[in-house]
């Protein structure tokens, strides 16, 4: 059904007659409007026939004009271009956008659209003869008559030129895109395309060019009308017969970005023999030295390192290819500031690449990379630039002619360059692999030399793919090692290859962007996206798209990967993205609070294929970012309304900088990022001081990568350089088996290798520690895992290590510690484990898998791993989940862990094909990790056979199976107790629990009964005695370890002493007050029956102030005056009341009162002040102080 105000059409509600240029007006404003194509049918309609028919005249339109529209619902028809986009702009869903809903902006749109109609006589007067159209009506070609339109076409365009020249605008009302805009273009479409070569517009016309350039640019226009031809040469009359002429190419993408992706990896699988290794997570596992990953290679880096397991896939790789998930907003590598200004910033994209390790070099990662780009994806040779590492004296770097030569076989050496280390030699961070590259670049314009802007951020010569040899290791201090192997590295920006491939002259205006552009301006009502840059994008509309669009994906990624806004490091970040995307959509688009998380859906349906687990964490993503973006909302406009005041202090002072704590205030109460606030401060005028921020934020916020604080004293690195040193040396790799054996094995090995600082050595007398010692066997577990390491004692004929770290890397174990003695390569040595710290260790292990499984059971399927870590004295393990767990879910958890403790289960554990043990259902295993294969298995309940032989039943969902390589116990009844000691929220979506097992757990239950009783035991105290021992107690609940279940208890039975406590206090005040009450009446009564005018009276204890006036009323309303004290809390207080006519000065009255005492106070008032003291032993002195004042004042 077609709804004339509403935002729905009904299927073929429309039909559209006639297909002639003022019909691209119709289809665009269609497009631009949100109008479905099936609601706009184009009716079959022969020229010179159709509409000239008895029907259509009586129907249509009575003058056989075309276009026309008929609504096939209402059985009526509207005719004129001009009013049908009307119709269309003012239903559609989007129409707003480019007809607003008020009157006078309307009244300014129509008048330039019926302004165009002056141009339509270029058709029958210029054109038509031309082409022949019209030869039936009488329409011949004639000199004068085109003339004539010539001279009215030219008049009107430069009126126009003149107008947006003065204006300095790109668009024709309030210099966003309208209607007028889409007809106008419309108009003019015969002109550009035909008559009026380009070239004459870029002459006479630079600012119509760029305005009709713009408008044909659009996605709404390229899907609806189609690309548009050029005129080169104007098309003139010819005697001999009409001409035929271009017209509109239909717009049908040639390279989907989803063909550009599988291209690049389908070549390097098909074509050059590379294994497809999927993309690692954007949030790094187990990887300190990165905020996210940044790079193709970050997954990599323990082959590059030396440090892959040799069991695992990983490690057997020689050739990879990928796209991978990147986001570069922190750290080393960020364009957060970047995005939006520019058309090919991103804090996420992803990148294309290809890797060789220790196999294919130079001479072929060129190759590869000139066949693809030039064969496959056929971009013209002439428009590829080279460049290659021209070298680094202070670094000893020599300039890399063997990538230079091998260019030169590809392309001129004019365009062949060598660059620096900021330009070609590649680093990942501080430290880690790096080593030379060389780049391709490749010029959008084409036809020129355009050498001289390589490297220059031009946005139309811009480099593509980066392809780094990885010949070194950067190490702490900066020193660079040479890497035993040489290794490939190659990057490619998907979003820009998209670009170029689509002939866009921006990524933004590719497939990757335009769906969430076009969801973007649904949600919020924004006038189109117009790709403009700078000071033509006036209010910033456009870069508040891109910035939106770019943020929306940086952040769904991040979080269905495992991070969260929050306060620290990469949630930092996360935060400060998301508030950006927020405040540019709200200030900037118009959107409403709560826009934001409302486009996962679109992200999702983007790049959902590629990254599934987007699709499976679709629900988790919307609602953290609609938390976070509710939260800053909140605080959005007090920031605003804060900010205008510090401008406003500012500019009283006389100042033109916002200071760092200002802006500091700013981000710590507001929420308000920095850039936000620098961008504001401009707006206005003003700059800020980055600096004074940095400082104050540094002081308040430790804003470090999470774990990557260095340690003191000098650090053994056991990297790359010590593996290839064990490998070349014939030193075999570490037999770490018994560190699985069952009992206390004490095991006779041998010194095979001795590191120290300045490398290996033969013996500990050679070099000044400290030492890491290896050995062809070992009984010691390596920290991994989340488990810590063991400890013990490594003993020789003639030395011993205390053991206290343990590391493994390419199946190498290095145990480090103090040395006593001297020991030597080739001694015996006998392994002791410290197996009584292990014994504590392996439940707290074994019930973290234990734990994992009753989570998902309590709180559903969603819970994943985020971390966890075991050691002698505790478990702790982090998930994900939206809120936190209750007491009621905690103490569920709680009793499945401890059943299953009771039921004396088996752990079974060994090492099964990593193909074989995927297949088994119910099995968990941690996102982006990478196992070994074997791989060992952990079952708590069922044999590892038995879950062979059946691995698809479903009953396995009720048992733990992990993926570890930890040390466990062999059945759960060693656990003896489990206690979750707390559960706490870590970051925006992740839960920590921390628990504990045996003696531990024990402990903790122990001490909480104790704790209870002492609880308990308050029954039979009060007052002084009660208030002293609660007051311990509320100490103890919240600093002690205690099991949660039973805090909560113990919390739950001490509010009810002090509930107790208050209810005894209320009762005692109201006794008090009525007591007070009768004895002033009393006092009341005999003073005036004495004739006199006041009296001194002291009240029973616990007479609290408000008792105390309502006494002193008594008097007050009977005209005496009076001084009333009572002890209340260990102070003596006093009120003193004075009606009118007795002549006490009230407030002299209180401090003679109060000064025995040693107190004051205040007040005087309508005759009222009250004051204490705390020398509650001077009271006879206090009331005879106040007897002596009143005296000498009657």
């Amino acid at each position: 059904m077609l709804s004339i105000r509403g935002k729905v059409f009904g299927a073929m509600g429309l039909k559209l007659y006639g297909s002639t240029t003022r019909s691209h007006r119709i289809a665009a404003a269609a497009r631009f409007a949100g109008v479905k194509d099936e609601t706009l049918e184009q009716a079959e309609c022969v020229m010179g026939t159709t509409n000239k028919s008895a029907a259509y005249l009586k129907e249509k339109n009575p003058f056989g004009k075309v276009p026309c529209v008929e609504n096939v619902e209402r059985g009526s028809a509207a005719f004129e271009s001009n009013a049908i986009a009307r119709y269309l702009a003012s239903t559609g869903a989007t129409g707003g956008s480019i007809y607003p809903n008020d009157a006078w902006t309307r009244a300014r749109i129509d008048g330039w659209m019926d302004s165009f109609n002056v141009v339509d006589v270029c058709g029958p007067q210029w054109l038509y003869p031309i082409v022949g159209i019209g030869a039936a009506r009488g329409i011949v070609y004639d000199e004068k008559k085109e003339s004539e339109a010539k001279k009215i076409v030219a008049g009107f365009m430069a009126a126009v030129e003149a107008y947006l020249s003065a204006h300095d605008a790109v668009f024709l009302v309030d210099n966003a895109l309208s209607l007028a805009d889409i007809v106008g273009a419309s108009g003019l479409s015969n002109v550009y395309c035909y008559l009026v070569p380009r070239s004459e517009w870029q002459a006479n016309y630079p600012k119509l060019l760029r305005w009709i350039e713009t408008v044909y640019a659009t996605q709404e226009w390229l899907e609806s009308v189609g690309t548009m031809p050029v005129c080169e040469q104007a098309a003139t009359y010819d005697p001999s017969g009409p001409k035929e002429l271009p017209r509109p190419v239909k717009y049908v993408e040639e390279w989907p970005s989803s063909r550009v992706r599988d291209t690049f990896v389908n070549y390097f699988i098909e074509k050059q023999g590379h294994v497809n290794w999927p993309s690692s997570p954007a949030v790094p596992v187990d990887d300190p030295t990165l905020l996210f990953a940044n790079a193709g290679m970050n997954q990599y880096k323990p082959i590059f390192l030396g440090k892959a397991d040799p069991k695992t896939a990983l490690a057997k790789l020689t050739r990879a290819t990928n796209t991978q998930k990147c986001i570069r907003a922190g750290g080393k590598h960020n364009d957060l500031d970047d995005v939006g200004k520019d058309t090919y910033h991103h804090t996420f994209f992803e990148m294309l690449g290809n890797w060789s390790f220790g196999d294919y070099f130079k001479e072929e990662a060129i190759g590869m990379a000139w066949d693809l780009l030039t064969n496959v994806y056929g971009l013209a040779p002439d428009r590829l630039y080279a460049t290659y590492f021209g070298g680094d004296e202070s670094q000893g770097l020599q300039p890399d002619l063997e990538a230079k030569a091998i260019w030169l076989k590809y392309l001129p050496e004019s365009r062949v360059m060598p660059f620096g280390c900021a330009d070609n030699f590649w680093e990942m961070g501080d430290v880690g692999p790096c080593g030379p590259c060389t780049e391709i670049h490749y010029d959008r314009i084409g036809g020129r030399d355009a050498a001289s802007l390589v490297n220059m951020d031009d946005p139309n010569c811009l480099e593509i793919w980066n392809v780094v040899f990885i010949q070194y290791n950067r190490e702490e201090g900066g020193v660079l090692k040479s890497l035993p192997s040489k290794h490939v590295d190659t990057g490619m920006g998907f979003e820009r290859l998209t670009s170029i491939l689509q002939n866009k002259m921006s990524n933004y205006d590719t497939d990757v962007f335009m769906p969430i552009f076009k969801e973007i301006q649904r949600i919020s009502g924004a006038a189109p996206y117009t790709g403009l840059l700078g000071k033509e994008d006036v209010g910033e509309k456009d870069m508040a798209y891109r910035v939106v669009a770019d943020h929306i994906r940086t952040l769904s990624i991040a979080i269905a990967d495992g991070a969260a806004p929050g306060s620290d490091g990469r949630n930092y970040v996360l935060r400060r993205v998301l508030r950006r995307a927020v405040r540019f959509g709200r200030e900037k688009l118009g959107a409403k609070q709560g826009f934001f998380h409302k486009l996962v859906p679109c992200l999702i349906q983007q790049l959902g294929a590629v990254f599934p687990e987007l699709v499976a964490k679709q629900t988790h993503i919307t609602e953290i970012i609609a938390d976070e973006e509710e939260s800053f909302g909140r605080t959005l406009q007090k920031g605003i309304d804060q900010f205008g005041k510090v401008l406003a202090a500012a500019k009283q002072e006389g100042r033109t900088v916002i200071s760092g704590p200002e802006a500091f205030l700013l981000w710590e109460s507001y929420g308000f990022p920095n850039d936000l606030t620098e961008l504001m401060a401009e707006e206005n005028g003003f700059t800020l001081d980055n600096e004074g921020f940095a400082q104050a934020f540094a002081e308040a916020q430790e804003k470090s990568r999470a774990g990557g604080k260095k340690s003191g004293g000098v650090q053994l690195l056991f990297e790359a350089e010590a593996t290839a040193w064990l490998q070349n040396n014939g030193v075999a790799i570490t037999k770490d088996e018994e560190k699985y054996a069952s009992g206390r094995p004490t095991l006779e090995s041998t010194v095979t290798a001795i590191m120290s600082p300045s490398g290996f050595i033969k013996s500990t007398s050679d070099a000044e520690g400290p030492y890491g010692f290896f050995m062809d066997a070992t009984t010691f577990y390596a920290e991994s895992g989340g488990q810590v390491c063991d400890s013990g004692l490594i003993t020789t004929p003639s030395g011993s290590m205390s053991v206290s770290d343990v590391k493994v890397a390419a199946a190498y174990v290095m145990h480090t510690g103090d040395v006593s003695g001297t020991v030597s390569v080739g001694d015996a040595a006998k392994c002791a484990v410290d197996y009584d710290r292990r014994d504590n260790i392996m439940p707290n292990h074994t019930m973290t898998h234990v734990l994992n499984y009753a989570l998902r059971k309590v709180m559903g399927d969603g819970v994943d791993q985020k971390g966890s870590l075991v050691d002698e004295e505790k478990l702790r393990f982090d998930f994900s989940h939206n809120k936190g767990a209750t007491t009621k879910q905690i103490a569920e958890i709680e009793a499945i862990v401890n059943e299953q403790i009771k039921s004396k289960l088996a752990v079974d554990k060994r090492e099964v094909a990593l193909d074989k043990a995927m297949t088994i259902n119910g099995l968990r295993a941690v996102f982006g990790e990478v196992y070994p294969d074997p791989v060992r298995v952990v079952s708590v309940g069922p044999s590892i056979d038995d879950l062979l032989a059946n691995p698809s039943d479903d009953k396995w969902k009720n048992y733990s199976i992990e993926f570890c390589g930890g040390t466990h116990l062999a059945s759960t009844d060693f656990a003896e107790q489990f206690v979750i000691l707390e559960e706490s929220g870590i970051a925006k979506g992740i839960r920590r629990i921390t628990g504990a097992t045996r003696e531990g757990a024990k402990a903790a239950l122990a001490r909480a009964a104790d704790v209870l009783a002492l609880v308990k035991s308050c029954d039979s105290l009060s007052g002084e005695a009660l208030d002293k021992q609660l007051g311990v107690l509320k100490n103890v609940v919240d600093t002690e370890v205690l099991p949660v279940i039973q805090r909560e208890e113990i919390r739950a039975a001490v509010t009810s002493q002090v509930k107790r406590v208050l209810d005894a206090q209320k009762e005692a005040a109201a006794a008090a007050k009525a007591q007070a009450i009768v004895d002033v009446q009393g006092k009341t009564a005999a003073t005036k029956s004495a004739g006199a005018k006041y009296f001194v009276a002291t009240l029973a204890d616990g007479t609290d102030a408000g008792a105390m006036k309502e006494a002193a009323a008594v008097a007050f309303a009977e005209g005496i005056a009076c001084t009333l004290l009572a002890n209340c809390k260990g102070k003596e207080f006093v009120y003193c009341s004075v009606p009118p006519d007795v002549g006490i000065d009230v407030k002299g009255w209180l401090a003679a009162s109060c000064g025995p005492l040693g107190g004051k106070g205040g007040g005087g008032k309508g005759g009222l002040a009250q004051g204490q003291g705390p020398n509650v032993d001077a009271v006879p002195d206090a009331v005879a102080a106040a007897e002596a004042f009143a005296k000498l004042a009657i």
